[in-house]
């Protein structure tokens, strides 16, 4: 009856030169696949320990690389090896069932509030009370960032200019403004990704065990996430997202003090209406 070698054995071989590195990891490999049943945690299948054993693959190198024969056989350390990788590998694998849960459910809303088209009413409020068509005109160019193609066909004939002539306008604006649109919807979208880091952060603390060393460790990295996020959403509220009345006088080729005096017209007007 043939002899099993178990993997000290291996590495003697390994050591008087029988066989190379490549061939003592894959005997290795070979062996721990084998003997599952042996160093498997509760639960798991052999679709799961063969996913764990590519993980663990790399390591297994460095692993070799380290071991040294004080008394401890080469058994009993890859033993201790697969004992605390599984532990790390399933806390792994938890942290990215936990982001992946918190990712689509703090996506959920956002994603909710896209599934209908949005109904517009015939004569926008905004427009309500502004009768100086040219008042109308720079005040839709001011916010032309908010302004939708249905938006501009509505408004054109109140604006007392054709749907095209706007549209072009806004065009004009967008291409002037064009490095910092991008930087608003730049840093939008990396608040957006740092939120679902804040939420992931939570989750994995709630999972993690009371007063352990990965809870602190997750809380530590929460607050820290909230910081930057305060500060990013900060940074957006300063960014001015209106065109400036310089930009649309250039745009309208009309003086600057035109604007300045229609924008502050519509000021007033507006401070009237509130009182």
């Amino acid at each position: 009856m043939e002899q099993t070698l178990t993997l000290t054995d291996y590495m003697c071989q390994y050591n008087r030169g029988d066989i190379d590195r490549k061939e003592l990891e894959g005997l290795i490999f070979k062996y721990i696949l084998d003997n599952y049943l042996r160093f498997k945690p509760k639960g798991w299948n052999r679709e799961d320990w063969v996913d764990y054993l590519c993980w663990l693959y790399p390591r297994m190198s460095r692993a070799i690389e380290k071991y040294s024969d004080k008394g401890t056989s080469f058994d009993a350390y890859i033993s201790s090896l697969i004992h605390w990788s599984t532990r790390e590998y399933q806390s792994r694998q938890a942290d990215n069932t936990v982001f992946e849960r918190s990712f689509w459910q703090a996506s959920t809303a956002d994603l909710m509030t896209l599934s209908e088209e949005p109904e517009y009413p015939e004569t926008p409020p905004v427009l309500t009370g502004v009768k100086n068509s040219r008042h109308l005109l720079i005040l839709i160019l001011k916010c032309y960032y908010s302004v939708s193609d249905d938006f501009v066909k509505r408004a054109a004939p109140l604006a007392g200019v054709k749907a095209e002539k706007l549209q072009r306008l806004i065009d004009e604006l967008r291409r002037i403004r064009l490095v910092r649109d991008q930087e608003i919807r730049d840093l939008k979208a990396r608040i957006a990704c740092q939120y679902y880091r804040c939420i992931s952060f939570e989750d994995r603390m709630a999972a993690a065990p009371e007063e352990s060393a990965h809870r602190a460790e997750m809380e530590a990295r929460l607050a820290k996430a909230k910081k930057r996020l305060a500060r990013m959403r900060k940074r957006l509220e300063g960014i001015q997202k209106e065109a400036t009345n310089k930009e649309i006088a250039k745009v309208m080729g009309i003086p600057k003090g035109t604007i300045d005096s229609s924008m502050y017209a519509l000021k007033w007007k507006w401070k009237t209406f509130k009182g």
